[in-house]
This record gives C-alpha cells, sequence and structure tokens, in this order.
C-alpha cells in the first residue's frame, strides 16, 4: 500500500511557505503523492494554484487533486485546468471529483446546490469528453493544453454511500474515500461496495481504492491538536456534530499512526493519504518514520 500525504492547507498556520516547503518535503521522503482538497468559504489556500505549485517543485510524486467539486465549476476551465496541471506534473498529474457538501461554497460559486448528483454524472461525460480532445462546441477549437497523459489523467470518484457509488461506477476509474477515526472496518466496506458495484455495473478493472484520515504528528499536546482542527474543519455541521465527531480521530501518535496503515492496507487499500491537523514539518519527518518502520 502507497502511503501519500496531504499539504496542511486547512490547518491554522498555513503561510506564504507552506506550499513550496512542504511539497519538496513531501518529494523527497518516502510517500506517494502530494494532495491538496477544495473549499471556498474557509481560510485555505486555492486548490488547482497549490497544485500548480506542487507540481513545479516536485519530481517524483504523483500529484492528486482530492477533490475537485465538479457541480460548482464551468467543466471547460477544470479540462483546461486539469490539462496544464498535468503538463506541469509531466503527466504525474491524478484527479478525484464529488459533490462536497458545503451549500455555501456552492452559493459564493453561484453555482445550483440542488441536483448536484445528476450535475456530477453529467459534468463528468463533458469532461472526459474534452480532456479526449472533443471541442466544447461545434466550429470551436479544443480546449487546450492537451495532457501529457493520453485522454487524461484517472479519474476518481469522492463516493461512499451506495447510492453514489453505483452512479460512480459508471464513469470512475476508482474511488476518493475518507475515514475520520482510520478504521479498518469502516475503510473494508467502502472497498467492497466499489467492487460490488464496478461488478454490477459490468466493469472489467477493478476500481483504484483510495482512502485517508486526519493526522496531528509531531507537535506537543498532538491529540489536542488533531481534536481542534477537526471540530473546526467540520464547524458547518454544527457545533455539537462536529466535536462528537472530532472526539472519534484517533491519529496523533506514530503507533496509532502504524495500526491505522496496518488495518488499511488489511482492509485493501491501494493508498491511504494522511491529512495533517499541523503545519509544522516535523510532522513528515515522524510520518516518514512510521512508513519507513513498515518497509
Amino acid at each position: 500500500m502507497k502511503i501519500g500525504v496531504a499539504l496542511p492547507q486547512m490547518a491554522p498556520g498555513y503561510g506564504p511557505g507552506t506550499t513550496v516547503d512542504w511539497a519538496r518535503r513531501i518529494d523527497a521522503g518516502p510517500f506517494s503523492s502530494v494532495s491538496v482538497g477544495e473549499r471556498v468559504t474557509f481560510s485555505n489556500p486555492e486548490m488547482v494554484a497549490t497544485l500548480g505549485a506542487c507540481a513545479a517543485v516536485t519530481e517524483r510524486v504523483q500529484v492528486l487533486a482530492n477533490l475537485f467539486v465538479l457541480p460548482q465549476h464551468p467543466v471547460a476551465m477544470v479540462a483546461q485546468q486539469i490539462g496544464t496541471l498535468d503538463q506541469l506534473s509531466n503527466g504525474r498529474l491524478e484527479v478525484a471529483v464529488g459533490v462536497g457538501g458545503r451549500e455555501h461554497d456552492y452559493r459564493a460559486l453561484g453555482a445550483e446546490f440542488k441536483g448536484r448528483h445528476q450535475q456530477l454524472d453529467d459534468k463528468v461525460a463533458e469532461l472526459k469528453a474534452l480532456l479526449a480532445g472533443e471541442p466544447p462546441f461545434e466550429g470551436a477549437d479544443p480546449v487546450g493544453p492537451a495532457c501529457v497523459q493520453s485522454g487524461g489523467p484517472i479519474i476518481l470518484a469522492g463516493a461512499l454511500g451506495p447510492k453514489a457509488m453505483r452512479r460512480a461506477a459508471r464513469w470512475a476509474d476508482g474511488i476518493s474515500g475518507f475515514s475520520v477515526r482510520g478504521d479498518a472496518e469502516e475503510i473494508a466496506k467502502v472497498g467492497e461496495l466499489a467492487e460490488q458495484c464496478w461488478a454490477e455495473a459490468g466493469r472489467t478493472t477493478t476500481p483504484r481504492k483510495v482512502n485517508g484520515c486526519f493526522t496531528a504528528l509531531g507537535v506537543p499536546d498532538a491529540s489536542e491538536a488533531l481534536h481542534a482542527f477537526v471540530a473546526r474543519y467540520l464547524g458547518f455541521l454544527g457545533p455539537k456534530l462536529a466535536e462528537m465527531i472530532a472526539a472519534s480521530a484517533r491519529a496523533s501518535t506514530p503507533e496509532v499512526l502504524a495500526d491505522i496503515l496496518d488495518g488499511a492496507e488489511q482492509a485493501g487499500c491501494d493508498e491511504f493519504i494522511l491529512v495533517p491537523a499541523v503545519t509544522e514539518l516535523k510532522f513528515l519527518d515522524v510520518a516518514a518514520e512510521v512508513v519507513a518502520a513498515r518497509s
């Protein structure tokens, strides 16, 4: 199982040098990918620009957009962003897409929150056509630049439940899941559901299975830092629910993280993403030791 690291873009203390410092250190470490997520009405930097910086200062790791909330965006612009990122990374780009769950982000971008699941299906089909070189309308030139990867990068679905998974099985190359607790049983169930839905859809390939969890390492009171981060990040759910979920986060010591990674691998996960709750680079030192010990 590969182990990637997201940038700590949602954590307090993210500053001007964080993107480049973290991306370079991730590229130098024993990690498989650097990833960035998308939120709008929050404190984080914008995903595509941040991924571009990551692509420019790395040479080895995959660059993962995790994920585009596709119904929020014009598809031609997303296709151009993907082509640009794939060129910048020289074909190291992977893309996840989903519907998100934050209505304020939709409102901020002037997008329609209602019907977002059908929008996702429709926009993925349009995106694939554009990445394959089809023009956006008759008489237009194709959207550029062309991807280094023929037909564009693989597309993962941010799907967890049965309905979303069945829809994703029609168009995705795999799934990008998440477990706040890093629970092996939960990860296994999502993976098994994906395999079942892929089979029911008549797919002949096995879905790529990516998962991850929130993690705090390399700082004093890491458990408190993890709890505070998760409660703040999930604040849009309301304080009571956010606090309840935050209480379940547990990846705040090397020993617990090692157990989580072992469980994820046994659950059939292809890649596990560590999502940092802190911006201190010491996080990467400790995480690298955990990964190295598993080799």
